[in-house]
């Protein structure tokens, strides 16, 4: 999206609000996949509250617009449904290791 409209692109007219919010999750999105990887415990919190956010915008920035849900936001709706349901046992997991030898 950015390779093909820029930094600054206007998303054909949405708030401004939207827009950088739109934008930011191309730099958010890859951070969190690192931080899974790399420091699994701030990469499920911040997972957690990329999709929280998304999907709170979306919800408001479809109602406000008269927008309808298609399976893309649904697909969102189920991905949070998925992280809530597994966030305990991810972040049980995340911690250290702890070595029985």
């Amino acid at each position: 999206m950015l390779w093909q409209h820029g930094f600054f692109w206007d998303y054909g007219g949405v708030p401004q609000a939207t827009q950088v919010f739109w934008t930011s999750l191309t730099f958010v999105d890859p951070t969190g996949v690192v931080l899974l990887v790399l420091r699994p415990a701030a990469g499920v919190w911040l997972t957690l509250a990329i999709i929280v956010s998304d999907v709170a915008h979306n919800t408001w920035f479809g109602l406000i617009h008269g927008m309808t849900a298609g399976w893309m936001y649904y697909s969102q709706v189920a991905f949070l449904a998925f992280v809530l349901l597994t966030i305990r046992m991810a972040l049980r997991d995340s911690g250290p290791r702890i070595s029985r030898d």
